[in-house]
């Protein structure tokens, strides 16, 4: 049986050796990561798939912003690839767009397969006056609006609007474990 739950500190080894896995090393040099380094995913949209303790699944949205109008990129959505094709990327994508829409949210951005994410009313009409902080193939630029009009006036490059992650410097006493 697959759980799908909100992500917990001890997940994020296995989610990155999965993204790794599913995306490729060179998934951080994406335009998306751009938005997503330094930054915490929005509060109860970073969700864990697992299946007997192992982590098989992951996504994770962010707080975003073009010219003023608030959203959320999603991104990655990973599934271990021996699961794949069996609807377990569908059941992220519903709960993380049914949370997104529970907590307020008006719109949800991404860069990725278009036929795949139009089943869950993604489209790049929508994101015509928008643009990414780099590089991306317009046609997989898509948005959903949560809410009529939650894209209205926005335009411009997406900026990250989300919280920074704390840093900790040399002076900061480390807390050790008794």
């Amino acid at each position: 049986m697959i759980t799908i739950r909100d992500e917990i500190a001890s997940d994020i080894p296995a989610r990155e050796a999965l993204l790794d896995r599913c995306l490729g090393e060179r998934r951080t040099a994406k335009s998306s990561e751009r938005l997503r380094e330094g930054r915490l995913p929005a509060e109860g949209l970073a969700l864990t798939a697992e299946r007997d303790g192992e982590v098989v699944g992951t996504v994770r949205l962010w707080h975003v912003a073009a010219g003023g109008v608030p959203a959320l990129l999603l991104g990655p959505l990973a599934v271990k690839p021996e699961l794949q094709g069996e609807g377990l990327g569908k059941a992220l994508m519903r709960e993380a767009l049914w949370r997104a829409a529970c907590r307020g949210h008006g719109a949800v951005l991404l860069v990725g397969d278009a036929p795949y994410y139009a089943r869950f009313g993604f489209d790049a009409g929508l994101t015509r006056d928008l643009a990414m902080p780099g590089p991306v193939e317009r046609g997989r630029f898509l948005a959903v609006a949560l809410r009529a009009g939650a894209l209205d006036g926005a335009s411009g490059v997406l900026v990250a609007t989300g919280t920074v992650l704390p840093t900790v410097t040399a002076s900061e006493p480390v807390a050790q474990a008794a």
